[in-house]
């Protein structure tokens, strides 16, 4: 068997886990898998900025970073964290001064300043961006900062499962997929920053890759989830392909349209408008979808974003990104025709159970960026804050894991990671065999279930017939089977170990939206439709029984200054 041995592995190339090994690698021997090249990982997808109270725009020179710490939890529904969404605040303005020491190409105003546009939920223009194409920047800044530090990077390897024993960590198991061989990798220390989980959904703008693999394995493991039945969905998808239509659309001056001409958001949050946070516009165009306010189109039932109004030269400018996709994916040009857009899933608000230092309860392991859920978005995420996530607590992952190394004296046990390796080879020989059922159309029936039945609107019956229906597949997998022996990038093989590790994700967010009788954030029960403090001001977390289904419990959220409070825009 191969072996490899490191001081800290990271599994994820993103923003968090480049910033994480950015930390660490001229101390340690740092190792950094990711199933795609980095500059591929989903980060490189956000387009309309990061937040920081730098207090650049006119419109923004008394903002703080206390004041975007209220932002955002008044954003959350007053479900995040407070102690750990004011550490991130706090850290934002060097963050971003940081990224651009580096060399991270922001917009700038006439004065030199770095640019700032307003997004939904904000108080100020405080999103700070570079045209539509900020997680682009981001994350090529932050490889080449990698890269010229010396970090050892593993690209198309699939990291499948976590070994871990007694309540510790001891490194991967770990697939080159261009050798097609397994590996075992120990650590002393393992960081995850493997992302969302969007793929669990049939409508999502994430990225093929996004499968929510990590936190399956976490969870397999015997790592904790936490508030998984948040799951945010972004207002503008592009109608058919769900592409991203960024924020910053209507943080420039967009407008939404239903089918009878009206801002229809003047009706739900008649001071932010379009600007409302995205849970509130989400549900608002999919009520007028509902309600038959809508266009039609072969592709489904859609609103239109309007941006014609803003002029060929500002949409050449701030957004020639979406005007590209657009033109491409679906031949229109926004300077001259709206865009047809839905809601569609977008962001995973739950993941891995972590404290503000991105520890977990396993000694030796650590979890950053949007498979991890520090809790910083509570019930709904304010956009611009998912860039400034992964990078504050992918640099306090470092600190943390430094601390750690430090402090203790860790000699990983080899053979748990030899042993996690040939449980994963019983797995691989086990699909070889041939079973009828094929995984992509496994995934593909899940992924409709999750959208049918766990998406913007929920109901009690909903959640028990996703559960029933994702048990059902989830029994069918058992005899799911691979067309092809070769294990020389045979990407199905990958899909089908990846599977697993979905359901895992897809039966918590259900059992938590079935067991949450409330409407908090991105979670609206239309049988619950209040939110409820006194009962369901608390955090779910979810392990895994013994028979392999969600337990959840529940903790108190931390409240320091900022006291719940009704929620109007």
């Amino acid at each position: 068997m191969i072996t490899r041995s490191h001081d800290v592995v990271i599994v994820g190339g993103g923003l968090a886990g480049l910033r994480a090994a950015v930390g660490l690698c001229e101390k340690y021997d740092v190792a950094l898998f990711s199933k795609v090249h980095p500059i591929r990982s989903h980060s490189i997808a956000a387009q309309g900025g990061i937040n920081a109270a730098l207090g650049n725009n006119p419109d923004s020179a008394d903002d703080s970073w206390e004041k975007h710490a209220f932002d955002t939890i008044k954003g959350s529904d007053y479900l995040a964290d407070q102690d750990a969404v004011e550490i991130m605040c706090r850290e934002a303005p060097g963050i971003v001064y940081e990224m651009e020491h580096w060399g991270c190409p922001f917009s700038r105003f006439s004065d030199g300043s770095i640019a700032q546009r307003p997004f939904g939920g904000a108080g100020y223009p405080r999103t700070c961006y570079s045209a539509d194409l900020t997680g682009h920047v981001l994350l090529n800044t932050l490889f080449e900062k990698a890269v010229s530090l010396g970090v050892k990077i593993y690209p198309e390897w699939h990291v499948t499962a976590l070994a871990v024993d007694e309540n510790a960590c001891h490194g991967v198991a770990a697939f080159d997929l261009m050798n097609g061989e397994l590996v075992s990798v120990d650590a002393k220390a393992t960081l995850f920053a493997t992302g969302g989980y969007g793929r669990v959904y049939f409508y999502s703008t994430n990225a093929l890759i996004n499968t929510g693999s990590g936190i399956g394995m976490a969870y397999k493991a015997g790592v904790p989830l936490k508030d998984m039945e948040f799951v945010q969905f972004h207002p503008t998808g592009l109608i058919g392909t769900n592409i991203l239509m960024t924020e910053a659309c209507r943080g420039e001056g967009g407008y939404l349209i239903n089918s009878q001409g009206e801002r229809f958001m003047q009706k739900y949050a008649p001071k932010a408008m379009e600007l409302a946070p995205r849970d509130i516009v989400s549900r608002s165009i999919q009520t007028e979808i509902n309600a038959g306010r809508c266009f039609e189109h072969p592709l489904g039932s859609y609103i239109r974003l309007d941006l014609m109004h803003l002029g060929e030269k500002k949409i050449l400018e701030k957004l020639p990104g979406i005007r590209d996709i657009c033109i491409d994916f679906i031949g229109i040009d926004p300077i001259r025709e709206p865009i047809p857009i839905m809601p569609c899933q977008h962001y995973s608000m739950g993941g891995i159970d972590t404290d503000v230092t991105a520890a977990t309860g396993v000694q030796g392991f650590f979890a950053a960026g949007e498979c991890a859920c520090v809790s910083v978005h509570g019930g709904n995420r304010l956009g611009g804050n998912s860039l400034l996530e992964t990078i504050v607590f992918g640099k306090i992952a470092a600190r943390s894991i430094d601390k750690y190394l430090s402090a203790v004296s860790v000699s990983p046990k080899k053979d748990m990671c030899v042993r996690t390796v040939e449980a994963v080879r019983a797995k691989i020989e086990h699909f070889l065999a041939g079973g009828k059922e094929k995984t992509f159309q496994l995934h593909g029936e899940l992924a409709r279930v999750m959208s049918k039945h766990v998406g913007i609107f929920r109901t009690l019956s909903g959640a028990e017939a996703a559960l029933d229906e994702i048990e059902a597949l989830r029994e069918r997998y058992r005899n799911a089977g691979i067309s092809s022996p070769s294990m020389h990038m045979n990407y199905e093989l990958m899909n089908a170990i990846e599977l697993e590790y979905m359901f895992d994700v897809a039966l918590s967010i259900a059992r938590g939206a079935l067991l949450r009788e409330e409407s908090r954030g991105a979670h609206s029960r239309t049988d619950f439709p209040k939110r409820d403090d006194e009962k369901w001001l608390k955090h779910s977390i979810a392990r895994i029984s013994g028979d392999g289904h969600p337990d959840i419990s529940l903790r108190d959220v931390t409240i320091t200054r900022y006291k719940p409070m009704e929620r109007t825009y």
